[in-house]
C-alpha cells in the first residue's frame, strides 16, 4: 500500500491520467499514522472522519471540526465565544503564548460550548480542543462549561461534554485547580435537576479534567484506543512499584474494568448520541 503510494508519487504521467493534480504530490498532502505506520492521503483520512481507513485509529480533531460531525448544520449557537483568559498569577510569559497560540490556531480556548441539535434534538454542547495547550482546564475552560451547564438547566436541556485534555493549566496554578470543584458542583447541580448528562472520552483525557466532570457523566462514552487516566502510566508504575498490565489506561481496558459504558466510533457517535437522547426524552 504504501509501495503504491510512493509510486503515485514518482509516476507523473499516471497521476496526470488520473486528473490528479500536482500539487497533490506535496509531502503536506501526506501523513503518516503513529499506529500501523501506513503513509495516508490527508484527503482521504479527513472524508473518513479524520479515522485511519488502515488500522482505525482516531486522530485528533479540532472543536470546530467534531461539533460540524455532531451538530446539524445551522443549528449551532455558540456560547461564551469572546471570554478572555486573564494573567492572574502574573506568570512569565503566559500572555505571549496565548496571543501566539490565538493567531496560530484562530482558537480563543481550550473548549467551545454552544446551543445546538443533533437530528433535530435540541443538547447544550461542550467541545474541548487540544490544539489549544492541550486542552488543559484553566478559569475560562471552567467558566465557560459552569455556564453552559447553567444555561441547560434554565432551558432543561440535555449536556454532552467531549472531553480531551492533558490536565489543569499550570500557568494558572491553584486557580486552575479549583476549576475541578466548580465544574463538579454545576454537574451536581444539573443531576438534581434530573437533566442528562453524558461525557465523551477522546484521546486524552487526562489529570484535573478525568477527576472532575469527565468521569460524572450519567452515560460516559469513549472513542477506541483513547488514552484515559490521571496521572501517566510511568509515574503510576514509580509510585506502586509495579508493572502495569498491557493496554492500561485505554478506553478498551476501562470497558473491561468497568469505567465507562461503551466505546463508539467517530463515525457512528452523532446517531449513538442521538438514540440515548431519544431514549431519555421517553423516559
Amino acid at each position: 500500500m504504501v509501495i503504491d503510494k510512493i509510486k503515485k508519487i514518482n509516476q507523473v504521467d499516471d497521476i496526470n491520467e488520473k486528473n490528479v493534480k500536482a500539487s497533490d504530490m506535496l509531502v503536506g498532502k501526506w501523513l503518516k499514522c503513529s499506529n500501523c505506520k501506513e503513509i495516508l492521503y490527508k484527503e482521504d483520512v479527513k472524508n473518513n472522519y479524520s479515522v485511519c481507513p488502515n488500522c482505525g485509529k482516531h486522530f485528533r480533531i479540532s472543536a470546530r471540526r467534531r461539533i460540524k460531525q455532531i451538530i446539524d448544520e445551522g443549528t449551532f449557537e455558540e456560547l461564551d465565544a469572546n471570554m478572555q483568559t486573564s494573567d492572574i498569577l502574573n506568570f512569565e510569559g503566559y500572555k505571549d503564548k496565548i496571543k501566539l497560540l490565538q493567531e496560530k490556531t484562530n482558537i480563543e480556548e481550550a473548549i467551545k460550548t454552544g446551543i445546538g441539535k443533533i437530528n433535530g434534538e435540541k443538547v447544550a454542547i461542550g467541545v474541548m480542543d487540544s490544539n489549544f495547550f492541550m486542552g488543559s482546564m484553566g478559569s475560562v475552560v471552567g467558566e465557560k462549561i459552569s455556564r453552559l451547564v447553567e444555561r441547560a438547566i434554565y432551558e432543561k436541556l440535555p449536556v454532552i461534554i467531549f472531553c480531551v485534555s492533558g490536565g489543569a493549566r499550570m500557568q494558572e496554578g491553584i486557580i486552575s485547580l479549583m476549576q475541578m470543584a466548580k465544574t463538579s458542583a454545576s454537574i451536581a447541580k444539573l443531576d438534581e435537576k434530573g437533566l442528562l448528562y453524558i461525557s465523551v472520552l477522546t484521546d486524552p483525557t487526562t489529570g484535573g479534567v478525568t477527576a472532575s466532570f469527565a468521569s460524572l457523566g450519567d452515560i460516559i462514552l469513549a472513542e477506541p484506543g483513547a488514552l484515559i487516566g490521571f496521572a501517566g502510566p510511568r509515574v503510576i508504575e514509580q509510585t506502586i512499584k509495579q508493572k502495569l498490565p498491557d493496554g492500561f489506561q485505554s478506553s478498551e481496558f476501562l470497558l473491561e474494568h468497568g469505567f465507562i459504558d461503551k466505546i463508539v466510533e467517530r463515525k457512528d457517535m452523532k446517531d449513538t448520541l442521538y438514540k440515548i437522547l431519544r431514549l431519555h426524552i421517553h423516559n
